[in-house]
């Protein structure tokens, strides 16, 4: 063999391992993810539940995204989404949705986190039910929805909320009211309740009849309340990656739901070993929490009711549209 043909042939090879690697599968790590910014209210939170799985499993990249969380309080979130300043709000309360279309903003409710649950905890001999907190303090988040779902059930057993003289927080602040007894009773939800539980075991829930009330008023007991939801724009420009944003989410629900002491431990870090164990027991019971990862257009009669209690107590002149509930496949 000639020099010159020797040469040739190598130049041959090295073109042919080039082709090779040019032809063979990125591997899926160096592809590049979409990003996605969710604003979400603090922990202790529902909102606050599942981002920190997420990113720790690295759960958005196996699905193609690169999801960044902004933590916000309930004010400045609403203000944030509602500006577009934020175009996906993953502490979606689905009376927060109804509202942002009632005042023109155009956003969608896309899946289903948690069904509703919230109570009325007190240290107080004297305050045996929620008429009793007529002429009372009652410290709550009341910017948020659980304390306009609160009015509602509260309206519904012929409580005057307008006599109850509410002392406003963040959620954050209901657990250091409650255990500091600065206000006659403290509305508040999971996981905040379980958490304050640990630290105070004498405190007493009120009974707010949720149940029996929502069973007459919308004929069954399931209610949608806080999720994931999006500006249209957004959703117009980014339709691919809904399924994807579902799938993450879904994945996250069911590795807490499987893996509880890990979840726990990454959901609250810093929390003491009592806590976790709480947060443990709160995921397996499930009954509180009520984590359930669902498409919006699959609970959409349910969302419907929300909108009509948001009416009967007032937190809507008229109901919101139904254009508000993404209804497209999931899959």
């Amino acid at each position: 063999m000639t020099r010159l043909s020797a040469l040739m042939r190598a130049a041959g090879c090295a073109l042919a391992a080039l082709a090779l690697v040019a032809l063979s599968p990125v591997p899926a790590a160096s592809q590049t993810s979409a990003k996605v910014t969710i604003v979400v209210f603090g922990f202790p939170s529902l909102g606050a539940f599942m981002p920190p799985v997420i990113k720790a499993k690295k759960m958005d990249a196996a699905h193609g995204l690169d999801i960044e969380f902004v933590e916000r309080p309930p004010d400045a979130y609403t203000t944030q989404f509602n500006s577009g300043e934020f175009k996906v709000g993953g502490s979606a309360a689905v009376l927060t949705v109804g509202l942002a279309d009632a005042r023109g903003v155009k956003v969608k409710y896309l899946f289903n986190l948690f069904d509703f649950w919230g109570t009325v905890v007190t240290s107080r001999p004297e305050i045996k039910t929620l008429k009793d907190l007529e002429g009372k303090q009652l410290a709550a988040a009341g910017s948020t929805t659980n304390f306009v779902m609160f009015e509602f059930f509260a309206k519904k057993i012929d409580v005057d909320v307008s006599k109850v003289q509410v002392v406003n927080t963040a959620p954050p602040g209901l657990v250091g009211y409650a255990l500091a007894d600065r206000a006659d009773a403290i509305q508040l939800w999971e996981p905040a309740y379980t958490l304050l539980k640990t630290k105070k075991p004498d405190i007493r829930m009120i009974d707010t009849g949720i149940n029996k009330t929502w069973k007459s008023f919308a004929g069954g007991e399931r209610i949608p309340y806080l999720g994931v939801a999006a500006h249209d724009d957004w959703i117009a420009a980014n339709q691919a990656l809904i399924p994807k944003l579902y799938a993450t989410y879904k994945e996250a629900g069911e590795f807490i739901a499987k893996n509880p002491e890990e979840a726990a431990a990454l959901i609250a870090p810093k929390s003491t070993p009592e806590d976790r164990a709480a947060l443990v027991s709160l995921i397996k019971a499930n009954d509180r929490l009520g984590m359930s990862v669902v498409p919006a257009g699959e609970v959409a009669k349910q969302i419907d009711a929300v909108y009509k209690a948001g009416v009967d107590v007032g937190y809507f002149k008229t109901m919101p549209s139904n254009d508000t509930i993404y209804s497209k496949p999931m899959k």
